[in-house]
C-alpha cells in the first residue's frame, strides 16, 4: 500500500482553538506509508500525534524505524520534533535527510538546538533513539524496497526541498514553501538600475525554474502544494515572503497533469469558514474545465495511491 496522511497542515505556527478544528492547527507533517516502510515529510506540531500513534499501532510490532525528511528548518517545519515520543523509546531508528543553509551549522547542530536545556529539558545526547543524519540537496535517493525520493529546490527564503516519492509505478510530490520564481531585475528602461542583458537573464531564469517546477510535479498522482494566501493578498503584500497562491498552485498542477491536488500550509489566521468557503470557491473554478480534483488539506486525512 501507498499512502498519505495528513498529521499537520497549518502554516507559519500552530493554531489550536475552536476556529481550527475542520482544518487543523498543527503544523507541517505528513505520514508516508510505502508497503512496510515509513516516511515522515518534516516534523511540525503534527508530529506529535503521529508519535502517539506509531507507539499504539507500531511499536507493539517491533522497534520503530522512519525516514524522515525535512523540507527546510524553519521553526514550523520542526518545532514538533521534541514532543516526537518515538525518540525516547530504546530501538528506535530515525534517518533524518533535510537541507541546511544557515552558517556553518549541520542538519545534526540544527536539531541538537531544539533539543538544548534553553528550550527543553531533555539533550539530544539522552535521547534512547538512534538517530542519523543526511544533509541533502537536488538528488534522487534509492531509499530501497522500490522506494525513490527525488528533491527539487524551491524558492523561499532560506534553502528549501521539495520531495517527489516514487513507489510502485505511483507518485506523491510535495511543494511548500515555495514562492513562484520572478526575475528581481528591473525591466523598465526608465529605471536607472536598468540593463536590458541582465532583464533578459533574469526573465528566462526565472522562467526555466518555473519550468523545472513543472516537470517535478509532472504526472503526480498526489501533489501537496503550499497555498498561503490568495492572488490578491499575494498581490497585496506578500511577494518575497516565500509562498504560494491558490491560483498559482491550481494553474501548475493542471499545466502539469496531476491528478490530485491537496492546498497546504493554510495561513495562522484563516479560519475553518473560511478555508470552506475557499475550497468551494476554487472546486467551482476548475470543474468542468479539467479533472484536477482539488481540496483543502485537513488533518487526518487518509490519502491511497
Amino acid at each position: 500500500m501507498f499512502s498519505v496522511r495528513i498529521w499537520g497542515d497549518r502554516g507559519s505556527m500552530p493554531t489550536p482553538g475552536p476556529d481550527t478544528v475542520l482544518f487543523g492547527g498543527n503544523t507541517s507533517c505528513l505520514e508516508v506509508r510505502c508497503g512496510e516502510r515509513i516516511i515522515i515529510v518534516d516534523a511540525g506540531s503534527g508530529i506529535r500525534k503521529l508519535g502517539d500513534k506509531l507507539m499504539r499501532e507500531d511499536l507493539p510490532k517491533g522497534p520503530i524505524s522512519a525516514d524522515i525528511l525535512i523540507t527546510h528548518t524553519h521553526w514550523d517545519h520542526i518545532i514538533g520534533f521534541p514532543m516526537f515520543t518515538p525518540i525516547f523509546v530504546p530501538g528506535t531508528r530515525l534517518r533524518i535527510r533535510g537541507p541546511v543553509s544557515y552558517e556553518d551549522d549541520s542538519l545534526e547542530k540544527v536539531f541538537a538546538g531544539l533539543l538544548s536545556y534553553r528550550y527543553w529539558p531533555v539533550r539530544q545526547e539522552e535521547l534512547s533513539a538512534k538517530i542519523e543524519y543526511q544533509a541533502i540537496r537536488e538528488t534522487t535517493i534509492d531509499l530501497g524496497d522500490g522506494i525513490f525520493v527525488t528533491t527539487k529546490y524551491l524558492n523561499h527564503p532560506i534553502l528549501c526541498l521539495g520531495y517527489r516519492i516514487e513507489y510502485k509505478g505511483k507518485a506523491f510530490v510535495t511543494v511548500y514553501d515555495n514562492e513562484p520564481f520572478v526575475n528581481v531585475f528591473p525591466t523598465d528602461p526608465a529605471d536607472p538600475s536598468y540593463d536590458e542583458e541582465a532583464a533578459r537573464e533574469g526573465e528566462e531564469a526565472a522562467r526555466e525554474e518555473n519550468e523545472k517546477i513543472l516537470r517535478f510535479c509532472q504526472g503526480a498522482d498526489l501533489l501537496v502544494h503550499d497555498t498561503q494566501y490568495t492572488a490578491k493578498e499575494y498581490n497585496a503584500g506578500k511577494r518575497g515572503w516565500g509562498h504560494s497562491s491558490y491560483e498559482y498552485a491550481i494553474n501548475c498542477a493542471h499545466k502539469a497533469r496531476v491528478k490530485r491536488l491537496v492546498l497546504f500550509h493554510h495561513d495562522p489566521n484563516r479560519s475553518d469558514p473560511e478555508l470552506q468557503e475557499l475550497e468551494l470557491f476554487y472546486q467551482g473554478k476548475v470543474r468542468g474545465r479539467t479533472g484536477l480534483e482539488v481540496e483543502m488539506a485537513r488533518e487526518g486525512k487518509l490519502y491511497t495511491l
